[in-house]
């Protein structure tokens, strides 16, 4: 769940070995057994809510409109052919939930949970199209969704990747959930993963392109079918949706646990935690500001400049205590860098693992460009995108009079996943309830429904906006609580 992959994982390491250039990328996931990985898609459960089943590391993971999840993994398959599953992402403890798989043909299983609900599922029917499309030289593969038999128009979700380096078509629960709720979907794979031609890469701007694509190719495969269509990208594609939206004719924009700031702010905001985590002040902070500035140069120049700003704060910094708790995105491991290391070493290594990133994107002057309704879904204690200056420029946006509404989601991380914390280390145990119905609500009328439980969400409409901060900690909620439902990642 990266907003920006590492360009120099391990560059230290690389260099020391003389392996210029190697990526060690992890092989590939073994394939699940075919009478497993045949019954991915949308359930209705006995009691009547919805339930994606997509293919994960190691097993099968379900996610349940109201936000559980868990992973029917192989290895916890027990002798008599039941599939056992542990709360959210848990490793160890016990298992809440079963499941006993029948034919994929018959479309039926047996779920159980130790807080219900328990009986039959059975497969909802939905209309699946699959195709490939062009964006430029690039052959993309792409699938559209909709809930079977359901009269047009429909609200239409284009699916637009975060940075995971895999098959979305495969993986993103939301192509079940939304459908399950009467939206329309278009899941794609992005260049250079799944079925798709091309490079990974992390070009907003070309990612865009695509995703423009992508709209043009569910319109053309169902005409007449949508009664208005729009953008829904997670993580990084909390950039890439605005930036496609401004350049097609989209009708709505929804930004899930993405930023407003630009892609370098990740790396620094990440750094600036961790060091207030560590109780350290302002004086501490202005200071890792300069150091922030000096790798942020390095990385946005392509290693090009930025040398001698890290060996000058290197110089002044580098013995002090706080100079070694330095993490982020990438400024801790580009300080850990011999600065007797060759640059062009350096450069050449750094150059090899690159993908393009956008590390100049300012995604504000296109958000204020913007005229049509956005919904950004921010988790309140998100570790990984760090939120502050996203919900400031949120807030200013609002006061400018643009239709952005904002759903804050308390005591959740990247990806709107409540966690459980032992000794510093996350684990995500659910989405929380009322976050997937949101996102329904708001694409099926592009705009929130005040008089809506939203579960624990604190709802700022775009009438106005209203005080966050105590949400973020924690606290009272801000004026306008009100509860929401469930949406998925995908995540493995």
């Amino acid at each position: 769940m990266r907003h920006a992959r590492r360009v120099v994982p391990l560059l230290l390491l690389v260099a020391l070995l003389g392996g210029c250039g190697r990526d060690d990328a992890a092989a590939a996931d073994a394939p699940l057994p075919p009478e497993l990985a045949c019954q991915a898609g949308a359930w209705r459960l006995p009691d009547g809510q919805a339930m994606a089943l997509t293919p994960a590391t190691g097993g099968m993971r379900y996610r349940t409109m109201d936000g559980r999840s868990g992973l029917f993994a192989v290895a916890d398959r027990g002798p008599d052919g039941t599939y056992r599953a542990r709360t959210g992402w848990r490793a160890q403890g016990g298992f809440d939930a079963r499941a006993v798989f029948d034919d994929c043909a018959a479309g039926r299983l047996d779920f159980r949970h130790a807080q219900g609900p328990d009986g039959e599922a059975r497969r909802l029917a939905l209309d699946i199209r699959e195709t490939r499309f062009a964006s430029g030289d690039l052959d993309l593969q792409g699938r559209l969704l909709m809930p079977a038999g359901a009269r047009a128009p429909l609200p239409l979700a284009v699916l637009v990747h975060g940075s995971e380096p895999y098959s979305a078509i495969v993986h993103q629960p939301l192509q079940y959930l939304l459908p399950a709720q009467g939206i329309a979907v278009f899941v794609y794979d992005k260049r250079g993963t799944g079925g798709s031609t091309g490079r990974y890469s992390q070009d907003f701007h070309a990612l865009a392109g695509d995703a423009v694509a992508a709209l043009a190719e569910a319109r053309r495969l169902a005409p007449g079918a949508f009664a208005h269509a729009g953008f829904v990208g997670g993580s990084q594609g909390g950039w890439i949706g605005p930036l496609a939206a401004s350049r097609s004719d989209a009708d709505y924009v929804v930004a899930l646990y993405g930023l407003a700031d630009g892609a370098l702010a990740e790396d620094r905001e990440q750094v600036l935690d961790g060091l207030r985590a560590r109780g350290h002040g302002d004086d501490v902070l202005a200071q890792a500001r300069e150091v922030t500035d000096a790798t942020g140069q390095l990385m946005a120049s392509g290693f090009t400049r930025g040398f001698d700003a890290l060996r000058d704060v290197r110089r002044r910094y580098g013995d002090v205590p706080w100079f070694a708790e330095l993490e982020g995105e990438f400024t801790g491991e580009l300080v850990r860098i011999p600065g007797w290391l060759p640059h062009w070493l350096v450069r050449r290594i750094a150059m090899r693992r690159d993908v393009a990133t956008s590390w100049d994107y300012e995604p504000l002057p296109v958000l204020e460009a913007l005229r049509i309704p956005q919904l950004w879904v921010i988790a309140a204690q998100d570790e990984e995108a760090p939120n502050a200056e996203t919900l400031r420029r949120i807030a200013h946006l609002q006061r400018r009079g643009q239709p952005v509404d904002l759903a804050l989601f308390p005591r959740t991380d990247h990806g709107i996943l409540e966690f459980e914390e032992v000794d510093g280390e996350r684990t995500p145990l659910r989405h929380p309830p009322g976050y997937f119905p949101l996102l329904a609500e708001w694409i099926a009328g592009t705009a929130v429904d005040a008089s809506a439980d939203h579960g624990t969400a604190t709802i700022t409409p775009r009438s106005g906006a209203t005080q966050v901060d105590q949400a973020r900690n924690g606290l009272q909620p801000a004026p306008h609580p009100r509860p929401v439902g469930e949406i998925g990642i995908a995540e493995q």
